[in-house]
């Protein structure tokens, strides 16, 4: 197997609606954002499969060489292998990777975030600097649409946030902010044990309304001359606010089971999306 191939397995193996967007892209942008999706993918993997933190930090610790192995140009991996012949093409930083590998250890430091501060700060490391470097690989040519891409990456993250409420915390994760849980008079009790209440709803509802804010701000930021590149980075979007919708439309039942579209909705929206050739109305 080749490094590509094992980066387009682990894509495909994820079921992520991010694969849908890589689709639609020629040949060599879509080997270096799938190379780029695996990275994360691995990275992430490390900290949800392992039950041993301190084995996890050590791993991570490993990718982190790895990561100077590659910018040595001896990289040892096969995502970091695929990865490297788009390095220099497409301005992948070395800060930029490392950056996605701390997000990933803040979820082996803490399982709360106080404020809304701490949380934007973790999902600008996990999506938001992944979504600046999508936006390289994807073709910007203004710095607005980078500015655009990190809050896209806020967005999408939020959203994943909202919907994975309950199998977060069975993983005794709770990534909504204690003040936001504070002023709904929601307490971290209930969210653990999958308790459902109004006040409850009134808390995804505020969330709900704070993710599609960053939606309509991430879209306000990007330049019409860059709609044509952008196009898998607002598949994404769409996707994503179409999860959303669904959630909404559900009641909010995140604690006890997973909001998800079928693979050939994803499809549809994909394909819509790329003829539309533009940001949604969100």
């Amino acid at each position: 197997m080749t490094p590509d191939e094992y980066c387009q397995q682990k894509a495909a193996q994820s079921g992520s609606s991010f694969y849908y967007s890589f689709l639609f892209l020629p040949p060599e942008r879509r080997r270096a954002i799938t190379a780029l999706y695996a990275f994360c993918r691995e990275v992430d993997d490390v900290v949800d499969e392992s039950s041993d933190a301190s084995l996890a930090r050590i791993r991570l610790d490993w990718w982190r060489g790895e990561i100077d192995a590659l910018y040595a140009g001896r990289p040892t991996h096969p995502v970091t292998q695929a990865l490297a012949p788009h390095i220099a093409p497409y301005g992948i930083e070395r800060a930029h990777l490392m950056d996605i590998i701390a997000g990933m250890q803040m979820d082996l430091d803490q399982t709360r975030y106080l404020d809304f501060a701490g949380l934007e700060l973790y999902c600008h490391r996990v999506a938001g600097v992944v979504g600046l470097l999508a936006a390289g690989i994807f073709g910007a040519t203004e710095p607005a649409t980078r500015d655009y891409a990190a809050r896209l990456g806020l967005a999408l993250q939020l959203t994943n946030i909202i919907r994975d409420v309950g199998e977060d915390a069975r993983r005794g994760r709770i990534y909504l902010p204690i003040e936001d849980l504070q002023a709904h008079e929601v307490t971290a009790h209930e969210i653990l044990k999958g308790q459902y209440s109004d006040r409850f709803e009134r808390l995804m509802q505020f969330q709900t309304a704070r993710a599609r804010r960053v939606y309509r701000e991430a879209y306000a930021l990007l330049p019409p001359v860059d709609y044509r590149a952008q196009r898998p980075g607002l598949i994404m979007s769409a996707i994503y606010y179409t999860l959303l919708r669904e959630i909404e439309r559900d009641g909010f039942k995140v604690l006890s089971h997973r909001v998800a579209l079928t693979p050939l909705r994803k499809l549809w929206i994909a394909w819509r999306t790329w003829l539309r050739g533009r940001p949604i109305d969100a």
